[in-house]
């Protein structure tokens, strides 16, 4: 199971991973294999339904946070809205369902959160470039399903959902303040259907006490970090470049994958004492 301390570290390092478009998901991958804890002798599907669960913390804070926003937006919606939202959840939801298992064996480690890390980022320089052409109320079906397919790949730790998602906008030549505001309200649904997903298959397992005991904690501790950490958006939202963000997960892919190169170069010296086979 996952201990409540650790539950509650995670939690903490979710709310300002999540509102920055460095990839919650890899930070939640990447700080239990550099404190040295024993994260994969946890159950794949109990190590993401905790993750998920971080996420519905999260959310709830950004609706909390956010209410007046949104209930601007709600009162703007409209069918336009209501396509594009369709659109940006369909591609995730589906693929999301099929693939989910598979993706959660075999890019669950640290190489592949790396490699996830370094294709976003340069996703994200690369669509920052674009020109700021397009603004509130001008997406439409295209753009939902840009938006859905960037989502979709998100499924791999590292890509990050923000992030990708933002680069999508970007490359779809919205401001960077309406790529923010596309990027937080497609997340919603995608967010609240995967804990429901989530919810059913624990629920079917049979519940632990100790388990949900540290569900309950990191959601919490994910609230109360997300919402501490509001005014981070406002850093994505200002008309600056996304390339500081991208160069954070450079430089934090790099440090991963030089640890482990480091950790397979002692792996290949013989213990003292011990030789190979051909010795023998």
């Amino acid at each position: 199971m996952i201990p409540a301390r650790r539950a509650l570290a995670l939690g903490l390092v979710q709310g300002p991973a999540e509102l920055l478009p460095v990839s919650s998901s890899a930070h939640i991958v990447l700080v239990p294999w550099l404190a040295g804890w024993d994260w994969d002798s946890i159950d794949p599907e109990v190590r993401k339904s905790f993750e998920v669960a971080l996420h519905t913390g999260a959310a709830g804070a950004l609706v909390v946070g956010q209410r007046r926003l949104i209930a601007e937006e709600l009162r703007a919606f409209d069918l336009r809205g209501a396509v594009v939202l369709l659109l940006s959840f369909l591609p995730p939801a589906v693929i999301g369902y099929k693939l989910e298992r598979p993706i959660e064996r075999r890019l669950g480690g640290p190489r592949a959160t790396a490699y996830g890390l370094l294709a976003g980022a340069a996703a994200m320089f690369v669509a920052d470039r674009r020109p700021q052409r397009r603004g509130r109320g001008e997406a439409g079906a295209a753009d939902g399903l840009a938006l859905g397919l960037a989502q979709a790949t998100a499924l791999a730790p590292g890509v990050s959902r923000n992030g990708i998602t933002l680069a999508a906008a970007r490359w779809r030549r919205f401001s960077r303040d309406q790529a923010n505001l596309l990027s937080r309200t497609i997340a919603l649904p995608i967010i609240v259907g995967a804990s429901l997903l989530k919810g059913v298959r624990l629920a079917h397992r049979g519940g632990d006490p100790e388990l949900r005991r540290s569900m309950a904690i990191g959601v919490a501790a994910s609230f109360a970090s997300t919402l501490a950490s509001q005014r981070l958006i406002k850093l994505v939202e200002r008309d600056r470049a996304l390339w500081p963000y991208a160069a954070y997960r450079v430089g934090l892919a790099a440090w991963v994958l030089a640890r482990l190169r480091k950790a397979g170069s002692a792996s290949d010296i013989d213990p003292p004492g011990v030789g190979s086979m051909s010795d023998a």
